[in-house]
């Protein structure tokens, strides 16, 4: 826990210092030339503070122990940060989108200068870099989190590839610095919907592979020499903790003690190979239902 923690701050602030200063450089450029990608790109940066905080506080509420409001503890806090991450990636996009189309239906022209050049390769390595530490960090610590918040990243660094392509040709077309920003917002867009509809369905709950019960099953009848017939597999991922419910059947003439057992070396073993804690349904066997 302590060695989450300690990816999650680092990249909270590693993306938070970086990108004000990229911010900065690109909205400056973006006001000496009049290019609205660069703005927009400016302000794509400004967001990425922001979900930096978020990540910020939602890694903290996460590790926050199980109280009695919240007895499978504050885990889903990540997915939460998560979702509005994304919430937030869309209405960047949609707001750029917006403002290209105005630019596109004015027939504005952008004229790109040396510094313009510069924010722009800036930007794309800076980006990049703080990419592959929150990538690298949410490989090291499970966390959807910092996952997010490196596709976030990514669509900067992406972005700001796409406007050093339009800069190179941007004298000869007068639309390009329109179609850039749309090309912009629909890459954010799309990094948005990425990140929703993943956590969303997370939060939803999903069901496990047939690989994944496959597994269930052959670890749990391993700890046991009587068939079980493990059935009814629910799995309830909380984030910090995960938990899985189920049934088994056993013979009707079995005392409470011998199906205790069996119970416990069953939820032991799912313990010991999948970290899940487990609660087990004993059901009598029957001809009619074995």
């Amino acid at each position: 826990m302590k060695e989450k923690q300690k990816y999650i701050l680092r990249a909270g602030w590693l993306s938070i210092f970086g990108n004000l200063i990229l911010s900065g450089i690109k909205y400056w450029a973006g006001i000496s030339t009049g290019s609205l990608a660069l703005v927009a790109d400016a302000w794509h940066s400004l967001s990425d503070i922001i979900t930096s905080a978020i990540v910020l506080i939602g890694g903290k509420i996460s590790r926050k122990p199980a109280d009695d409001e919240h007895p499978f503890g504050h885990g889903r806090a990540e997915r939460i940060a998560s979702v509005i991450i994304g919430v937030l990636l869309a209405i960047v996009a949609f707001d750029f989108l917006v403002g290209a189309i105005e630019k596109f239906s004015k027939h504005e022209q952008t004229t790109y200068n040396t510094f313009a050049w510069i924010a722009t390769i800036i930007s794309i390595l800076a980006n990049e870099g703080m990419t592959q530490y929150a990538f690298y960090a949410a490989k090291k610590t499970g966390s959807s989190m910092l996952k997010a918040d490196g596709w976030h990243h990514r669509t900067d660094s992406l972005s700001s590839l796409v406007i050093l392509i339009g800069i190179a040709v941007g004298g000869s077309f007068w639309w390009t610095d329109a179609v850039l920003s749309v090309i912009v917002a629909l890459m954010i867009g799309w990094a948005s919907w990425e990140i929703i509809s993943k956590e969303f369905t997370s939060l939803l709950g999903e069901s496990p592979s047939e690989d994944l019960l496959l597994s269930i099953r052959e670890t749990a009848q391993k700890a046991c020499i009587q068939p079980i017939h493990l059935h009814h597999i629910h799995i309830h991922d909380y984030g910090q903790h995960t938990e899985m419910s189920c049934h088994i059947k056993l013979p009707p003439a079995m005392t409470l003690n011998e199906a205790h057992e069996i119970c416990t070396k069953i939820e032991a073993a799912i313990k010991s190979e999948f970290g899940y804690i487990s609660t087990i349904h004993p059901e009598p066997i029957t001809w009619e239902n074995p």
